[in-house]
């Protein structure tokens, strides 16, 4: 199955044809959209999920955690221009003509890729001399609230971006996988950062981030490094049950 499935070059068309006015108004608009999705998912599962609390409360939200939200949405709108930047220029080529294995195969590549990057880029934050300019406002999260995701240091974010941005360079991804790839990764980091326990307990023996791996992270900071997966703390000795 190719192209038939779904019309990739008239929908690319659009976007080819946006002016840059009109790109940083979808960039804007787009990424606080995900942003406000992320805290309803938040809200919403906190509200009908009935397991139990990992932390005895929520962390408390404050005004700096509101402000550095508002500069993650403009960090992550910064890079959605670059990205088109980089399309419009051909540094990034979209296959526009996917099957649904390789939409599959793609976003499963993505996902494994980013968090092999994601683990590095995250354990580097923590060592000392980073952690205190970068990484060290995360943490004061030791329990979450619907803010957590958000509150990073602008350029945790930036570098986040940057790596994604490497690969769509390095290869020619198709528009579905890289939506497929950031929905699940906005939804994983919200479900990571949840007080309560989304995934079943038996998910530890698929090398699955939990939100309970990575609640531990907040509890021990030099441990579960990784996202998606628990599988590079487990090859490199940082992983916590």
């Amino acid at each position: 199955m190719g192209s038939d499935w779904f019309d990739f070059s008239g929908f690319l068309k659009i976007f080819w044809q946006f002016s840059w006015l009109q790109w940083i108004m979808f960039s804007i608009l787009s990424n606080a959209f995900l942003c406000l999705f992320s805290i309803g998912l938040y809200q919403f599962i906190e509200k009908t999920c009935r397991k139990d609390l990992l932390q005895e409360k929520n962390h408390p939200v404050t005004r700096s955690d509101f402000y550095l939200s508002l500069l993650t949405v403009f960090c992550n709108s910064l890079v959605m221009l670059l990205g088109a930047f980089l399309w419009k220029n051909t540094w990034i080529c979209i296959d526009q003509n996917p099957s649904v294995a390789s939409v599959l195969l793609e976003t499963t590549a993505l996902i494994l890729l980013m968090d092999l990057l994601m683990y590095f880029f995250h354990y580097a934050a923590h060592l000392p001399f980073i952690y205190r300019i970068l990484h060290g406002k995360h943490h004061e999260h030791v329990s979450t609230n619907f803010l957590s995701l958000f509150v990073l240091h602008p350029f945790e974010t930036l570098g986040f971006g940057l790596m994604i941005l490497a690969l769509l360079v390095s290869y020619d991804f198709s528009i579905i996988s890289i939506t497929l790839y950031l929905f699940i990764n906005l939804v994983w980091g919200t479900v990571g950062h949840l007080n309560r326990e989304f995934f079943p307990e038996s998910f530890d023996r698929f090398f699955v981030g939990t939100t309970r791996f990575h609640n531990q992270h907040h509890l021990d900071e030099s441990k579960n490094f990784g996202f998606y997966t628990s599988l590079w703390d487990r090859l490199f000795g940082t992983y916590r049950s």
